[in-house]
């Protein structure tokens, strides 16, 4: 147990040293630590590390999807529901018939149930790595939105599929209608158990005495209780955690305070970042395990399979976004469409986007090793070993060729957003002007004799005028020497606690609302 322990805390630090690597080379970090990992197993500098099937998907799979719902823009998904719906449920359809007839024809031995499984299995682009990606570059904001939203729904459509082709390969049926009738029964009461178990957790949140500490562990709680209610009645438990999510999040100006929400995002921005790196390290890892449980089949064999795969999966991902956008012109003669004229580069951009990553992993290792009847699953470890070159392959060519992609087609935003530091001063100004009137309105005898609101008054008088480039030069002014001033006050108060009779508690307590203002000064636009 101790030599465990042992071993994951310094796998921890050698994913944060080429976490580090990677934000100096600017290379997405999954990219570096998938490479890292298959490094490290290659040189057996970390011993092989195994997980157990059966906890893979419950340990990683529901806090990732509930943060990534939690971040989700209602706004934009709303927007782009249609796009997101068609992608998320029948192009996981379609891949998986691909794979399924594609893998059936050149593998000996892979029937169409295990065909069906893989082609589950790979289907789902990773958000992350997208993500991690297009921070660098240039992209219109609609993409940005369809593909997380793609991606959070994409994970619940394929892992359904996952489970239906799991049945049909270890009971060796698979009658069309009876699954049509449970896929949907899935969909739909996994969505509505999430939402219920979101519902007692706003009751919770809202009503009952809690604090900041309280609210924490309830959101870190929530995802795991959503996932295993509904996994428990046979629902969808991914489909479950993202309804529960997207329902919590969009009340949590309600039901969370300030300090709840600032110390929540702390701790679930570094479990995101954790979890994820794990992941991506021991996609790595596993490869050596991998490789010497493959059997019969040769290497090179297997390798030529996984190629093959991956080259199909591009190839048909690709083919659905630029079909998708034919289709989209055609239909939109007959309803309205967010953009009747989609074009061909943003589908482009969008199918190149197809970087595999943590869901398709979790699912491939929680295949069991032993079906219900004892018998070893047929071509579990093929199906590993075409998973780990599917997310290899996609994450170095893809993710390293995506931003050059981007670049090549030099694609306009037609949405025509203005900048970050734009809005911000935007918004800035019109939060003055609604504050001015505010207090002009219910306190306006109090601004006459009240230094104080006077002096409130006159900062929002000056955000008022943000937009005005003179204020603006001023206002940089003004944050430059504001910083520097908190920095002075830390140093200050560091000095002043090493005076007998200081409270140390007191001094930690100015030094967090020292870390406020400076949060609240530095502009929203700054990663």
């Amino acid at each position: 147990m101790l030599n465990n322990f042992i071993q994951y805390i310094i796998l921890i630090i050698i994913i944060l040293f080429l976490v580090m690597l990677a934000q100096k080379v600017k290379i997405a970090y999954p990219i570096v630590l998938v490479i890292g990992g298959l490094i490290l197993s290659i040189t057996h500098v970390m011993p092989v590390i195994t997980i157990n099937p059966e906890l893979i998907l419950v340990i990683f799979i529901p806090p990732l999807l509930y943060d990534a719902a939690w971040h989700t823009s209602w706004k934009d998904f709303w927007r782009w529901r249609r796009v997101i719906s068609s992608f998320a449920f029948l192009i996981v359809i379609v891949t998986s018939f691909v794979i399924a007839f594609i893998s059936s024809r050149i593998i000996p031995g892979f029937t169409l149930a295990l065909g069906f499984l893989l082609g589950s299995i790979v289907s789902p682009p990773d958000a992350v790595s997208a993500t991690s990606i297009l921070r660098n570059v240039k992209i219109p904001r609609r993409l940005c939105a369809i593909i997380e939203g793609e991606s959070l729904l994409n994970d619940a459509s394929s892992l359904i599929v996952f489970r239906f082709a799991l049945i049909a390969v270890s009971t060796g049926q698979f009658i069309f209608h009876e699954a049509a009738i449970s896929f949907v029964e899935v969909i739909v009461m996994g969505i509505i158990t999430g939402v219920l178990i979101g519902m007692v957790y706003y009751a919770i949140h809202r009503w009952l005495p809690t604090n900041s500490n309280m609210d924490i562990v309830l959101t870190l709680t929530a995802p795991y209780v959503m996932y295993l209610v509904a996994e428990h009645f046979h629902f969808s438990g991914v489909l479950s955690v993202v309804s529960g999510g997207l329902f919590l999040s969009f009340r949590s100006q309600t039901i969370l305070t300030y300090r709840s929400r600032l110390r929540a995002s702390n701790v679930w921005s570094t479990l995101d970042f954790s979890l994820n790196g794990l992941v991506f390290m021991l996609i790595g890892l596993q490869l050596p395990m991998i490789v010497d449980q493959l059997g019969t089949v040769s290497l090179q064999k297997a390798i030529g399979y996984g190629l093959f795969i991956t080259f199909a999966l591009i190839v048909t991902r690709i083919l659905c976004t630029l079909g998708s956008s034919v289709f989209t012109v055609f239909i939109s003669r007959y309803i309205t469409t967010a953009d009747n004229r989609p074009g061909w580069k943003g589908p482009l951009i969008f199918g190149w986007a197809g970087m595999r990553g943590v869901v398709s992993l979790a699912a491939a290792l929680s295949i069991p090793v032993y079906m219900s009847n004892g018998e070893a699953f047929p071509q579990r470890n093929m199906i590993l070993f075409i998973t780990f070159m599917v997310i290899l392959l996609t994450l170095v060519i893809q993710g390293l060729t995506l931003p050059l992609v981007i670049r090549w087609l030099n694609m306009e935003d037609p949405d025509k957003y203005t900048s970050a530091e734009e809005q911000h001063l935007h918004i800035k100004k019109k939060l003055a002007q609604h504050s001015l009137t505010f207090l002009e309105i219910n306190y306006n005898e109090k601004l006459k004799t009240n230094p104080s609101l006077q002096q409130l008054q006159a900062r929002f008088e000056r955000d008022q005028s943000m937009l005005d480039p003179n204020v603006k030069s001023d206002h940089d002014d003004f944050s430059k020497i504001y910083l520097e001033l908190l920095a002075h006050q830390r140093l200050f108060l560091r000095q002043l606690n090493k005076k007998e009779g200081v409270d140390d508690a007191v001094i930690r307590r100015y030094e967090e609302l020292l870390d406020m203002e400076e949060e609240k000064i530095r502009p929203l636009f700054e990663d």
